[in-house]
């Protein structure tokens, strides 16, 4: 064939088909087609199985995620996934208190909480007596850094230091027995 520019077209070529399996070739595309649908007959009927069994998945008899494990194996992993490495570690710092401070400031200041806010991270510690909580405010630089040394740094930022705590105040220490409060007397 020849164009209007006096080219010519490539003929196409036939090439020759892939012969028709026969014989045995035949009889392993049958059997693996056979298999196959064995295959999945067998999958649906273990999922109806399973299903009437009450559902969901089995432990076997290898190791996954629902397998019991030991009690500290599995705090840590809460620990870790719930992101409280933190206030763990200074809960851990609040039970090994005398061995970080010594045992004669821990007798008479005790660590009552920390603030975990990234702006503020405060560890709150209550005195018995003021020449205490002027002791533990001397110290404070240094427990600080200590604290970050055992905890990592920037842990904790500072030492808030409370002095004794008096008894709670009512509304004065006169008062009517009976009485609901100072409204009563002007009235």
């Amino acid at each position: 064939m020849t164009g209007a520019s006096g080219e010519t077209s490539p003929q196409p070529v036939d090439k020759p088909a892939a012969p028709e399996p026969s014989g045995v070739d035949l009889a392993r595309v049958a059997l693996r087609a056979a298999k196959e649908q064995a295959k999945a007959r067998g999958a649906a009927a273990a999922q109806k199985k399973q299903a009437r069994r009450g559902g969901g998945l089995r432990s076997g008899a290898r190791a996954d995620g629902r397998d019991p494990m030991a009690l500290g194996a599995a705090i840590n992993r809460l620990i870790t996934e719930r992101g409280w490495e933190t206030p763990a570690a200074v809960g851990g710092v609040m039970g090994r208190w005398p061995q970080i401070v010594g045992e004669d400031l821990a007798k008479h200041c005790v660590p009552l909480k920390y603030d975990e806010d990234p702006q503020e991270r405060v560890l709150t510690v209550q005195c018995d007596s003021t020449a205490w909580a002027t002791q533990l405010r001397l110290l404070a630089p240094r427990l600080v850094a200590r604290l970050n040394e055992d905890l990592g740094h920037g842990t904790v930022r500072m030492i808030k230091v409370l002095g004794p705590g008096g008894p709670r105040r009512g509304y004065g220490p006169l008062r009517a027995p009976g009485s609901t409060g100072p409204g009563d007397t002007y009235g």
